[in-house]
């Protein structure tokens, strides 16, 4: 559909003055009422910005002010921050196009963060906002504009010929062209939207694009998890645009612009140098992981029943090279060597409104090949690519909705599922067709589509009420944790991998801590000791990435040659010398990897007394269901059972030999459930926390998150009254 910025009715505009950059920060945010439909600026203080840094730090610290304890998701106090840190947006170093993305999220009820790359928090951030909040309903269709060309902010009412077709692949295409000021500048249009499928489902994706000159079309990334896509439709957000043009070397002004060429140009070299001799991230992005998880047993399978199948090389990282459309620039932001966006062009879909139509694919990242490939026992590339497009344009989370498909799938297994129950849907494993339908009625707004689409959590209980399931096994299969669902591998031989999943704030996502090898392959954290102090260096060390604006990839998905000289290689501590240095170099502040941990603990617990302002943030919501913990059922143990028995002869002390299936399943069951009942207590031990989860005042004083608001909340909690 042809249009121009005329055919969108101006609700209302204001002027801003344009400021540059200044060592990375504008000292300044961009509010955005959408009721009242007006814009204002507040600025940033030098103490938010100590403690606070940036990105996920910035945009937790604006939520908290906005919101009360008695906020949920669909309120209009409910915002939706789009956050860039100091390093977000500089061309030099690889993978730093970076936005942190955060709302009080619709299947966990506490803050939920997202990262996301694209081109429109940079392009943000050089408009002269270092954050966007979002707050309050509009009353209209609305799409909301920030030109960072001409200095001006917009509400734009959505013309009556895109209110039913807002597709992401359709909507972002038309409204870069729309807002463009003519065709040599749709590279400086970046569109925020989601699609059909948010207004019916909770587990909704903010869809951030970028115009990709090559394939002369629109391209995609996902803030996937929480569902803040949701929240957006919620609010009656079409989309947000973002216009600049202007992005340089040092757009940043950074304190010393040299310095950033020269750490940036040592990653660059080293990307060109090793990446194919290592994880291949330019020919074939995280899919290279596919067949190293199926050869460990981690690759999640039927509801992550099973960590490999003798079918996994069919989906292995050589079939995705193959498919992927090669020697193209496939960063997204400028100037990332690593490139690891790939995509698969002119793809021939064969469902769905737009059967027959040839489409960009973007993807899939390893966590859809995975989610909705082996997880539903999908071995047909074709049926992943045509999952992962329409989860994409209907604005869905490929890994809620593997997760969610695979539990239905063996609900149907276990027969509490029949074409009655599912308005005709055959869910039998493998079947992406029946994955498909559930998708393309979803996004319809059709019974069981809408019902499939309220998450694991809410399924579980639902089918033990409605349908007479068992409750426990309900419990047990259905993959998620705080209500996010579980991404995508399998944590049951990895105590530290499960801590990394369910002992995070908002629930388990993979950006926190991936310990599977160090623990489970590796041997490096035999302790409970050793797990508790990596649970907490790792997700710190995580954390910080998302203040700065940074990727986690080119950490430790390209490493230094000699790496493994290093007393914990894990680290990459030449790389995390990259950063302090880079810090350094645009800030103008110092650093080094002690500061880097305390700034992270600061936001780290922010949050986490964040959940408990919420009303949660205790020690009975970080227990994971015990699929991601052990074998569930007799026949899962089966598979596994010479692990299994020699696992109970010498970890847990009992001869297996003479016990039934039923007795060794229970056996296993109850060892390692208290196994990480003593995880819980090591790491909240380390993290300073009680043996509830609550942060205590001493350890806020300690680290210097003691802000009066903070400290009223925990101890609150301690005392009893909250």
């Amino acid at each position: 559909m042809s249009m121009t910025i005329k055919d969108f009715r101006l609700l209302s505009e204001q002027s801003y003055e344009k400021r540059p950059v200044v060592k990375g920060y504008n000292m300044r945010t961009l509010h955005a009422d959408l009721g009242t439909k007006k814009f204002r600026e507040k600025p940033v203080s030098e103490q938010m910005k100590d403690t606070f840094v940036g990105g996920k730090g910035f945009g937790l610290r604006l939520l908290w002010d906005s919101t009360t304890p008695a906020t949920r998701w669909d309120s209009p106090e409910n915002e939706i921050v789009i956050a860039m840190g100091p390093v977000c947006g500089n061309t030099n170093y690889p993978g730093s196009g970076k936005s942190l993305v955060c709302a009080l999220s619709p299947m966990t009820d506490v803050p939920i963060d997202s990262n996301v790359g694209g081109y429109f928090g940079p392009y943000l951030k050089f408009s002269g906002f270092d954050a966007l909040e979002l707050q309050g309903k509009a009353d209209t269709e609305t799409i909301v504009f920030i030109d960072g060309i001409e200095g001006k902010l917009a509400f734009y009412e959505v013309p009556d010929s895109l209110k039913l077709d807002y597709d992401t692949h359709l909507l972002a295409e038309t409204l870069t062209h729309a807002f463009a000021r003519d065709e040599k500048g749709l590279q400086f249009v970046s569109v925020v939207s989601a699609g059909r499928g948010a207004d019916h489902s909770p587990m909704g994706v903010l869809n951030f694009s970028l115009y990709d000159k090559r394939r002369q079309g629109i391209r995609v990334k996902q803030a996937g998890r929480g569902g803040i896509g949701s929240v957006l439709r919620n609010k009656k957000i079409r989309a947000i645009v973002a216009r600049y043009q202007g992005v340089e070397q040092d757009s940043n002004n950074a304190a010393d612009p040299a310095a950033v060429q020269r750490i940036g140009l040592k990653l660059h070299r080293e990307i060109i140098v090793n990446d194919d001799k290592q994880c291949k991230m330019r020919k074939q992005g995280t899919a290279h992981l596919m067949e190293v998880m199926n050869d460990y047993d981690l690759l999640p399978t039927k509801n992550h029943k099973y960590g490999q199948d003798p079918r996994g090389p069919e989906i292995a990282s050589w079939v995705w090279e193959k498919l992927f459309s090669q020697d193209l620039p496939d960063g997204c932001w400028y100037g990332c060597t690593m490139a690891c966006a790939h995509a698969v062009d002119h793809f021939e879909l064969e469902t769905g409104p737009y059967k027959g139509q040839k489409v960009c694919v973007d993807g899939p990242e390893y966590e859809t090949a995975a989610g909705v490939g082996s997880n539903l026992y999908v071995y047909d590339t074709h049926g992943i690519l045509e999952l992962n497009f329409y989860c994409d344009t209907y604005g869905i989370d490929t890994i809620s909705f593997g997760t969610m498909t695979s539990f239905l799938m063996e609900c149907w297994e276990l027969g509490v599922l029949n074409k009655d129950r599912t308005d005709g849907i055959d869910l039998a494993w493998g079947n992406w067709q029946g994955a498909a339908q559930i998708l393309h009625d979803m996004a319809d707004g059709k019974r069981f589509g809408v019902l499939a689409g309220k998450g694991v959590k809410f399924l579980a209980e639902y089918f033990t009420k409605e349908y007479g399931a068992d409750a426990q096994v309900m419990k047990d299969i259905a993959l998620h944790g705080k209500g996010l669902e579980q991404s995508e591998y399998v944590s049951k031989e990895s105590l530290a991998q499960q801590g990394g999943y369910y002992l995070t704030n908002k629930g388990p996502q993979h950006d926190e801590a991936w310990l599977i090898f160090m623990d489970m392959v590796n041997n490096r954290i035999p302790t409970f000791e050793n797990k508790a102090e990596a649970l907490h260096y790792f997700p710190m060390f995580r954390t910080w990435l998302g203040l700065l604006g940074l990727c986690k990839l080119p950490w430790n998905d390209v490493e230094p040659a000699d790496n493994a000289r290093h007393k914990e290689p894990n680290k990459v501590p030449e790389h995390v010398d990259n950063y302090c240095n880079l810090y350094t170099a645009i800030t103008g502040l110092p650093m080094n990897s002690e500061m880097m941990v305390v700034q992270s603990e600061r936001i780290y617990n922010f949050q986490r007394s964040f959940n408990v302002r919420q009303g949660h943030g205790h020690r009975a919501e970080d227990y994971p269901p015990y699929r991601a913990m052990g074998p569930v059922f007799e026949d899962e143990y089966q598979a596994r059972a010479e692990r299994y028995d020699k696992q109970m002869l010498e970890k847990i002390g009992i001869d297996p030999m003479g016990k039934s299936l039923a007795e060794k399943v229970a056996i296993t069951r109850k060892h390692r459930l208290s196994q990480y009942d003593s995880l819980i207590d090591a790491v909240f031990k380390r993290r300073g926390w009680t043996s509830d989860g609550c942060p205590t005042p001493e350890h806020l004083k300690k680290i210097g998150m003691d802000l009066p608001e903070v400290i009223l909340v925990v101890e609150a909690r301690i005392a009893g009254k909250a």
